[in-house]
């Protein structure tokens, strides 16, 4: 079914199944890496011509569809329905992935709570606008990687927040280094991006991007109209965003050289920390600029959120706590995570007090693995001993409720095994007619490894970084890598 350079889309003889998805990627690859080639040069025309290519590929249409059904969404439809559970239905969306006839359906609203207890609005696209947008994202993230931040993290391919944090230690750690630190959030900031300087400024397709914009959203049976903002839950959104506030440390190192101060911006997403010499450069002359600048798109800072703060004092980014004590940078899981953290296991815990002891640990460990690893590279070994010994008690008093006959060297013997290092949770489980145990996770046995940060510059659509950015890869995720051939032909 595959030709030179593009794929049969006949659903005739194409299955789903037996399309060859690393001759589909490198296609796609190859294209944006001519978009992001042509961004650099300041060839805008060249770049939206290419763009106009990808976006009616088959090869990119297959990839858009191939995302939007298997991520963790694609069960949840929108507001008629409908959702892509079967090949036969991903092969028929493919054909069905046409600019021409193309219009937006509203929103389907929905709310999650957040951490303050406010309501976070979500808006569900249908399948074939999150199709759409996905195809179209294709083409635009060449163009985001290429103009973003060098030191913005957030919502880009091969960064994470474990980078945003080693950058921060680099420019906090040394006596010599920055001793002020401005911390940004902005208002709101999905629901707030105003309309027309997307419009006038995203190189992207017009008429696509104003009927993702202003399609509107049904709330409870009531539609209404969106005047402002992009809407979170669409997959295009979050680049939007990083176009948005992209020039913000630009910005803010032109503010620098004026002043002769030294002035560091890390951001992720819209959370943002600028590192000062003096409180006096990041009142007067920098918070200025960045009002200015988010005014321009249609954004404010959040009030409650923005904080000057010396490092002595220590601030909070991303669930992690940066403080120097007597000079000394470290870098800890923040207060407030740790005890939501413990609050969820102890809420879980509570209500589940009949749960089978092998089905309470399948649930715990994934918890627990994700939470360790999140900290494994910061300052946080006490905090795993911590977290441990409160999850100890958790799951004691637990067990000993669910027995109240029973003495406590019974409960003992039934759920904990005593190995090095202490006592363990365990139940049981039989493997080829045998009793094995199946223990909890001990986070307190996690390793601490500092992490190595992303190059600034690196990006996947530039072919001088594709080496660097493979050897990044863990062993079991670079192992048949699509990007192998394409290096191969360079």
């Amino acid at each position: 079914m595959m030709a030179s350079n593009e794929v049969s889309a006949s659903p005739d003889n194409a299955q789903w199944q037996s399309i060859n998805w690393r001759v589909v990627k490198q296609h796609v690859l190859k294209l944006q890496m001519r978009i992001a080639k042509a961004t650099r040069e300041g060839k805008h025309g060249k770049a939206k011509a290419l763009q106009w290519i990808l976006t009616h590929s088959t090869s990119a249409k297959l990839l858009a569809v191939k995302r939007v059904s298997q991520n963790k969404g694609s069960k949840t439809p929108g507001i008629d329905g409908i959702i892509w559970n079967s090949d036969a239905r991903c092969i028929g969306a493919v054909n069905q992935l046409s600019r021409k006839g193309y219009h937006a359906k509203p929103l389907r609203r929905i709310y999650i709570p957040k951490k303050n207890g406010k309501l976070r609005p979500l808006g569900i696209p249908c399948m074939i606008d999150r199709a759409q947008q996905a195809l179209h994202l294709l083409a635009l993230e060449p163009i985001s990687e290429t103009v973003a931040d060098l030191n913005s993290y957030g919502f880009r391919p091969n960064r994470s927040t474990a980078d945003a944090i080693a950058q921060c230690f680099k420019c906090l750690c040394m006596k010599r280094s920055s001793q002020w630190v401005l911390e940004g959030d902005i208002k709101a900031c999905f629901d707030k991006i105003g309309h027309q300087w997307l419009i006038d400024n995203i190189q992207l397709d017009k008429r696509m991007l104003k009927q993702w914009l202003g399609c509107g959203f049904v709330d409870k049976g009531l539609f209404y109209k969106t005047a402002e903002g992009t809407p979170q839950g669409g997959i295009i959104s979050p680049t939007l965003m990083l176009l948005t506030l992209a020039g913000l440390e630009q910005l803010v190192k032109s503010i620098a050289c004026k002043t002769g101060n030294r002035v560091n911006f890390i951001g992720y997403a819209d959370d943002f920390v600028i590192t000062g010499s003096s409180k006096e450069v990041l009142v007067n002359e920098i918070k200025p600029q960045l009002i200015g600048f988010l005014q321009e798109r249609g954004l404010t800072l959040s009030d409650e959120k923005t904080h000057i703060t010396h490092i002595d004092d220590g601030f909070n980014f991303l669930g992690f706590n940066l403080r120097k004590y007597k000079g000394k940078l470290l870098i800890k899981p923040s207060k407030s995570n740790v005890l939501s953290f413990l609050s969820n296991l102890r809420e879980f815990i509570r209500k589940h007090p009949t749960i089978p002891v092998n089905d309470l640990i399948k649930i715990l460990n994934p918890k627990l693995r994700g939470w360790a690893n999140y900290y494994r590279h910061c300052v946080a070994k006490r905090t795993f001993d911590y977290v441990g010994h409160q999850l100890f008690w958790l799951l004691w008093r637990w067990a000993v409720r669910r027995h109240p006959t029973k003495s406590k060297d019974w409960v003992r013997r039934k759920y904990y095994m005593n190995r090095i290092g202490g006592w363990q949770f365990h139940g049981w489980q039989k493997i080829a007619n045998m009793d094995c145990h199946f223990n909890l996770v001990q986070i307190a046995q996690t390793p601490i490894k500092r992490h190595v940060k992303i190059r600034s510059a690196s990006t996947p659509f530039d072919p001088q970084y594709l080496a660097y950015l493979v050897k990044r890869k863990p062993k079991k995720q670079s192992r048949n890598s699509w990007l192998d051939p394409v290096l191969a032909a360079m």
